[in-house]
């Protein structure tokens, strides 16, 4: 991280170059496996309800960035089943997971894949749209994940607004957006008075930001 950057975060946080203490979980990609039924249920979900549950293809890059991060509050928006939110909660035991997820159904089920692996007490499945809950959440998350269908600026804006200076913001499905909302879309991820830009995940798929300092 540059050095710059470094002097954004707050004193609560770790540099990445802080290494995970004896109680903080393993960042290979082993990590998430425990997490696979979940993933499974997710796919079966969405292949007989036809809706748009799709599941994250990268999540021992999620549990790695939570974890490097040392992120203790961590907001997602697009919850499906629950398995990158496990994958994020699982980078250690002092992770809390905030996640948003407007279809109900979604939300039922969400909540038993979170109990059946241990996470409940700490995730916790909101339900209702991501303007509306976003309303009602205390700031200073250490690191925002944007998996619904479409980001939109407005809604980048709102999870900047609820970041950390020197917070993360990973963004999926950004190439999802097209003709005029693209074009806004980028120019808001793009702002280099915002954010700093880091190494894609999902096989360049999805974008990770570190938010720069309001000041």
């Amino acid at each position: 991280m540059a050095k710059a950057v470094e002097a954004q975060r707050p004193t609560h946080l770790h540099t990445l170059q802080t290494r995970m203490n004896g109680t903080q979980a393993p960042t290979n990609d082993t990590a998430c496996e425990r997490y696979a039924a979940v993933q499974q249920a997710t796919r079966a979900h969405r292949a007989s309800h036809g809706c748009w549950a799709y599941t994250f293809e990268d999540g021992p890059s999620l549990h790695r960035l939570a974890a490097r991060w040392n992120a203790h509050r961590v907001l997602e928006l697009g919850t499906a089943l629950g398995y990158t939110a496990c994958c994020l909660a699982g980078s250690g035991p002092e992770v809390r997971v905030d996640t948003i997820e407007r279809d109900a159904m979604h939300v039922a089920l969400a909540r038993e894949q979170i109990a059946s692996v241990g996470l409940a007490e700490q995730i916790t499945v909101h339900h209702g749209s991501f303007e509306v809950v976003m309303e009602n959440l205390a700031p200073c998350y250490d690191l925002a994940f944007f998996d619904g269908f479409t980001p939109e600026p407005h809604v980048i804006y709102a999870l900047r607004q609820l970041l950390v200076d020197g917070g993360l913001l990973v963004c999926a499905n950004v190439d999802l957006a097209v003709s005029a909302e693209a074009i806004a879309l980028r120019q808001a991820l793009d702002d280099p008075l915002q954010w700093q830009q880091e190494a894609s995940i999902e096989a360049g798929a999805t974008r990770v930001l570190i938010k720069r300092s309001s000041r």
